[in-house]
Formats: C-alpha cells, structure tokens, sequence
C-alpha cells in the first residue's frame, strides 16, 4: 500500500470518536499510533489521517468498534477498506466487528492444520460476516471462554452446523452449550487444543491454548501497556480475585504460549520462556490482591 498523502479535513470537520465510546480500549489496539485515551477516559483521535496507511487503520478501528463511534460528518466508512478477519499470524486472525452484547470483547479464529477452523468467543453477528469468516475453512467449534462472551454463540455455531463449548461454571449463561467442560483438569478440545479451566474471573472461565503457541485468555489476563506486562483486571472481577489467585498458582508453571490473545486488553508476541516468566510473576503479584467492588471507572488499559 502507498503512503502517499490524501486530503486532512479540518478539525471540525474531520472523523472523531462520538460519545457513545465506552472506552472497551479496541480502537486503542488496532490502530495505535491514531488513537489516544482523553481525560474524559474516552478514546480519542490524535491527529487526521495523513495518508493511506492511517486511513486504513482508521477503517480497521472504526469495523471493530462495538458502538461504531469512529464517525465523519461527511464521508461514510468505505466497505472496501473493512480488514476483517485480519491475519496476525499464519492462520491466525482477528474477527474484528466486535459486538455491543459481548461489552465489545475481542473474538479470534484459529486455522488447524486439518483445514477446519475454530472461532474462540464471538463477533457481533452478522450473515454476511459469517459467511466472510467461513471462507477461511469449515468452522467446526465455537469455543466460549466465559458467560460475558455468550451472545451470538449459539447462532454462529448453529450457522456453522459447530459444537458450542462452555465450561459448567457458565452454564446458566448458555444452557444450550453441545460441549460442557467439568471440574479443573485440561481437556483436549481438538487436535492440539487445550482447555484450562481457569475460574476467577467467572466461575467457569477458560483459557484456550493451542499448539503451545496461542494461549486464548477470555478475561482471565492480557497484556497491559500501562504496565508493560501481563496483568489481570483486579477491578472487574465478578466472582472472585482469591479464586484466580488459586487458579494462577495451579495452573501458571503448565502454560507454555507465545501469543497472548484476551478478549479484553492488548495482544502481545513474545517468546515462550518469557511469557511462561511473566505468568509466573503474575501469579505471584495476584496472591498479594483482594477483593475490591467492581468499578470499570478506574480500570486503565
């Protein structure tokens, strides 16, 4: 792509963020050298785009927006310049389109080497986009990591002919789940593919790692640039920080990934020792938390 440079409106006339922004941080994410979090916590646009490239990190963070706040006063997104599924590794892609019902949680594909594919928690829905994520291969499973990313589950995977995954701590959330994990022990969900039960965030929250190479974390942990290092959000915990301090610690010293892929939070790429060292910071740093009231207000990314 050229980075030739394209008309810049004026400030009043230019995109902007609108103030339906719930600050979920994905703009932040997908097009980081555009975006910037305004004192109000809010996402805000630092600057025009100046060229081609940052028109289309604007597109590709105005088509994962949930509440599809990247607005002009003038000009219409352009359909042409919608990235998604966006590639972030060989078979790995980001659906992008995140969804108002799942509070704007990120959503993933992942290609095996069989040719199916899994989708893990899920994008707003949508028949023309499931029909664009099926063009990747028969989707075969929809993985869910806990109850907040239920919606649109069973649709996607009913669209799919696929066998909807949720652990039983969940499964009030979805009842109608095909695949229900039990108790604490990992589980083969594919070839490759291994569930974590990890509860703490919720009562049946699960990570997804595959090929000791992509560990799917739901909201369990990501990767925080306020800190530079893994962390979990002690803030919005809903069943207890106590439970995944113990889920942590049973489970930190198994966890061999190089990507860390959270629902909510950044992404990040780093070899396996690493990460395997940070998670086991990590669980030393949650044993020291307690329980504190859930207040998204103060949650910083």
């Amino acid at each position: 792509m050229t980075t030739d440079p394209i008309a810049q409106p004026v400030a009043e006339d230019g995109w902007y963020v609108d103030d339906r922004c719930t600050n979920c941080d994905v703009v932040r994410q997908v097009a980081p050298d555009l975006f910037i979090e305004g004192a109000d916590g809010r996402s805000e646009l630092d600057h025009q785009p100046r060229d081609e490239h940052e028109l289309a990190q604007l597109h590709a963070a105005a088509y994962a927006c949930h509440t599809r706040s990247i607005r002009h006063p003038s000009l219409r997104l352009d359909p042409a310049l919608d990235p998604y599924p966006m590639e972030l590794d060989d078979g790995l892609y980001f659906c992008g389109h995140n969804s108002t019902h799942t509070a704007a949680a990120n959503a993933y594909l992942l290609k095996r080497p069989s040719g199916q594919v899994l989708m893990v928690d899920t994008p707003r829905w949508n028949a023309e986009l499931a029909t664009r994520y099926e063009s990747l291969g028969p989707i075969t499973d929809v993985l869910l990591t806990h109850r907040d990313h239920v919606a649109h589950g069973r649709r996607y995977a009913d669209r799919y002919g696929a066998r909807l995954w949720i652990h039983e701590g969940d499964l009030d959330a979805a009842p109608d789940a095909d695949q229900v994990l039990r108790g604490l022990d990992p589980v083969e969900v594919a070839d490759g593919v291994i569930a974590h039960p990890l509860p703490g965030h919720t009562e049946g929250s699960v990570l997804y790692v595959a090929d000791e190479r992509y560990c799917f974390s739901g909201d369990s942990f990501y990767w925080s640039r306020t800190t530079g290092d893994i962390e979990v959000a002690e803030n919005v915990t809903w069943y207890s920080i106590e439970v995944l301090a113990a889920s942590l610690a049973r489970t930190a010293d198994h966890l061999r990934f190089e990507w860390l892929l959270p629902g909510h939070g950044d992404r990040r790429h780093l070899p396996t020792d690493e990460m395997s060292r940070r998670m086991r910071d990590l669980a030393v740093r949650t044993q020291k938390l307690r329980p504190r009231p859930v207040d998204f207000t103060v949650h910083r990314w």
